[in-house]
């Protein structure tokens, strides 16, 4: 579609119905995780909505699959304007922000439960109150071990903590190794990025490779974490505010590190089949940018759930 003045030519794609089935996956996703967790709450059978929700997902990924190969395709054929290509800017802009804000959500929330909520219920503030005639023997401490209704919550035997960890040298220094992961990762993708802007895809893939072998390793010892906070340390989330902030911070930025990892593998494969050019290259940029907010949420909660 060709425009007037002095606007550039603006490449308008024809009409798809892959919107329309990728919305349909999203919802039967969305709709079978959701009644799984309200069967294993009803101590019902998840087969149905397991199914469901696999299905979802299985049509989501084709369709996006296809839309992107379609994408590809696109700039390929010299379609895409410098218009449309500010838009995926812009677009890859926005969705980091929708990202930054929601780690917010979930930073601010465990500020408000550490700096207010928990010392109002143990006799501190304007609203010490509510602690004297609920709890009047509660403690109020950080990391909050022995919660104020043990009838409603299990309580974890200890607090998961760097400076506490002691199965093991290596397992008492795992968050710090896979902040130590995760920062080198940065690194190797600003390499894989720097050779792909001089033409170098030999060093592109090496250091892309590098830092997909370094996600994967991050997700390993984030599992063995877990798996050591919920058999040493009784830490689920069933233990109160405690569990619940640890797991929904860490839980969700290890997704978001699962979904980083896919982005860079398939980077790496469109590397390996030459795709790149030194001067375009959006989408590798589009990763890159990714990875590094996840590692700057990591630090993040690196600082303030386990040191802090």
């Amino acid at each position: 579609m060709a425009s007037t003045g002095s606007h550039e030519t603006y490449y308008v794609p024809e009409q798809t119905k892959l919107p329309f089935f990728a919305s349909i996956g999203l919802f039967l996703t969305v709709f079978g995780l959701g009644n799984v967790l309200n069967d294993i709450q009803a101590a019902e059978s998840t087969a149905v909505s397991t199914w469901i929700s696999l299905i979802g997902f299985t049509l989501l990924s084709f369709i996006l699959f296809q839309w992107f190969s379609t994408v590809i395709r696109e700039n390929h054929a010299g379609l895409n304007s410098d218009q449309l290509k500010r838009s995926y800017v812009w677009g890859m802009a926005w969705f980091i922000f929708s990202e930054v804000m929601f780690f917010a959500a979930f930073f601010g929330a465990l500020y408000y439960v550490r700096n207010f909520s928990v010392p109002w219920l143990g006799g501190e503030g304007d609203k010490a109150i509510t602690g004297e005639l609920l709890w009047p023997e509660f403690e109020a401490a950080w990391p909050l071990i022995n919660n104020p209704d043990s009838q409603l919550f299990t309580n974890p035997h200890e607090a998961l903590n760097v400076h506490e960890w002691s199965v093991s040298f290596f397992a008492s220094f795992l968050p710090f190794w896979n902040t130590v992961i995760l920062l080198t990762s940065s690194v190797t993708v600003h390499f894989a990025h720097t050779a792909l802007k001089a033409g170098n895809r030999k060093g592109l893939i090496n250091w892309l490779s590098l830092t997909v072998a370094l996600g994967v390793l991050f997700l390993i010892l984030q599992a063995m974490e877990y798996i050591e906070a919920y058999d040493h340390y009784g830490l689920t989330l069933d233990s109160g505010i405690y569990g619940s902030t640890f797991f929904l911070l860490t839980g969700f930025h290890g997704f978001h590190v699962t979904l980083g990892t896919f982005m860079l593998a398939v980077m790496l494969a469109r590397a390996i089949k030459g795709h790149f050019k030194p001067d375009d290259h959006f989408g590798f940029e589009a990763a890159s940018w990714y990875w590094h907010f996840v590692d700057v949420v990591w630090v993040g909660l690196f600082i303030f759930v386990y040191l802090l």
